[in-house]
């Protein structure tokens, strides 16, 4: 289609062509500087953009001499990889964290706690300080967090995160300081403070170089713990509706809340009840009852995006080893700092699997109605998220394949490193720190695409709408 229009005064003809190609391209330069303008300005930008500057800003700072201890220098790689995986709160790792001087330390910590929040606050806080108005595709992100009966106000919202954050965050520090007196002395506080941040934003990384092995039968570390991920993991709207409850503020919980609470709850217990029976004679068989109870508790949480490990994962069986796969895949509850696919979309997967649909594509629930909308926007994500991962599946063992064809990685080592990356978890069967440069970005690349792209790519589904009034022909297409 051509852009320019001629007028009923007409230049002379050898002049014509000229004219007709700057009048186009200026036009086309024109829409293309809107799209441009659009993009660089849109909510998802900021959002990745929040991510990346972080990234950028702590690999500089980690590369710097007094942020390692450790022999020789920090590599590029691998400064960029723990950069990486502190903002997207993952918790894999190419080089020992406690290598790192206490600066160092220090800065992951803060990348740790800026990448946790930076999902719902900072990228709120960012939105609202060019005016007091928030645009409509602003209010949209804030909804996909805070549900309908939450307000749109950006400095409650933030306060009130902040505030919560802080108060989870202190009373952890608190509970862990008490079980790592005995061990740690004068360094017990810190390690309490970076312990109690990575729990809480799920993030499993650890300043002991076996993660928490050591702390195995510690029963104030583990509950503390499961208690600062799973608080963590269930998100600022079901805290907020508990706390509205308990205070009586409110007499029912909403759909939301019930469908991640019960989920939760029957995650936990399934989950834990499989570990404890599968490695009850074989990486359990060493303790008492009581303990090995508390292992599998344990263990049926921090795979759903912390990373925490008080046994060693490659050393369990390969069955448990698969429950852990299924967890990391299904994740936390959304607005949460979780990753994974999110509890709500398995739920509604599985009522899809077990329930009929009505006549209006609806399913009936707690005594309310999914709409067509929401299943359709489940389905999407999983499909969506599916693919992604395949692809970093197929691409992590091609490259580790040509680059290293002598290491041999077993599959299953690759598939459980990639769902790891992409749930945001940090488990690994032992492979990171051995994965060839191109291996290591791709797991850069899937840790931030399970991190900030999966909540844009969920944020963006049925945003555009088909502005035209055409509607085509329905015809049916054979599926079995």
């Amino acid at each position: 289609m051509f852009f320019y229009r001629e007028s009923s005064i007409l230049p002379p003809k050898a002049a014509r062509p000229v004219i007709f190609i700057k009048a186009n391209l200026k036009i086309m330069l024109k829409k293309t500087g809107k799209f441009l303008f659009s993009f660089r300005y849109s909510e998802t930008f900021h959002l990745l953009a929040y991510f990346l500057s972080l990234i950028i800003t702590g690999t500089i700072l980690l590369l710097l001499p007094y942020s390692w201890n450790g022999p020789g220098t920090l590599s590029f790689i691998d400064a960029l990889f723990t950069a990486t995986s502190a903002v997207c709160v993952t918790g894999l790792i190419t080089v020992d964290t406690a290598l790192y001087s206490r600066i160092g330390q220090i800065i992951i910590l803060v990348l740790i706690q800026c990448g946790g929040l930076g999902l719902i606050s900072f990228s709120t806080l960012y939105l609202v300080i060019p005016s007091n108005k928030m645009s409509f595709k602003g209010q949209k992100i804030i909804k996909e967090y805070y549900i309908d009966t939450i307000e749109y106000e950006p400095s409650r919202i933030i306060k009130q995160i902040l505030l919560l954050t802080l108060i989870i965050e202190a009373a952890g520090v608190l509970f862990l300081y008490t079980g790592f007196k005995n061990t740690k002395g004068a360094d017990a506080l810190f390690y309490s403070i970076f312990h109690s941040v990575s729990a809480f934003c799920n993030a499993g990384f650890s300043l002991f170089s076996n993660n928490l092995e050591n702390y195995t039968t510690n029963g104030m570390v583990n509950i503390t713990v499961i208690c600062l991920i799973v608080t963590g993991g269930i998100g600022f709207v079901v805290i907020r509706d508990i706390v509205k409850k308990l205070s009586r503020h409110k007499k029912h919980f909403s759909l939301h809340t019930k469908i991640v609470l019960l989920m939760t709850i029957l995650l936990i217990i399934i989950s834990s009840s499989l570990i404890l029976f599968i490695e009850y004679h074989h990486s359990l068989r060493a303790y008492d009852l009581k303990n090995k109870i508390m292992i599998s508790l344990f263990h049926s949480v921090t795979p759903r995006t912390a990373g925490f490990n008080t046994i060693v994962i490659a050393k369990m069986n390969l069955l448990s080893q698969l429950v852990l796969l299924t967890l990391m895949f299904i994740g936390g509850a959304p607005g949460s700092i979780s990753g994974g696919i999110k509890v709500t979309t398995f739920f509604i997967i599985i009522l899809i699997l077990i329930k009929k649909l009505d006549y209006k594509n609806s399913i009936t629930i707690f005594k309310r109605k999914l709409s067509s909308n929401t299943i359709v926007k489940a389905m999407v994500f999983l499909i969506k998220v599916t693919v992604f991962l395949l692809l970093s599946i197929f691409l992590l063992t091609l490259s580790e394949y040509i680059i290293k064809p002598g290491q041999n990685f077993n599959i299953f080592s690759i598939i459980f490193e990639c769902f790891s990356a992409f749930g945001t978890v940090g488990l690994s069967l032992g492979i990171t720190s051995s994965l060839s440069f191109p291996g290591k970005m791709i797991i850069i690349m899937t840790m931030l695409l399970g991190r900030a792209g999966i909540m844009i790519i969920l944020i963006n589904i049925f945003e555009k709408k088909n502005k035209t009034n055409i509607e085509y022909p329905e015809e049916e297409v054979l599926i079995s």
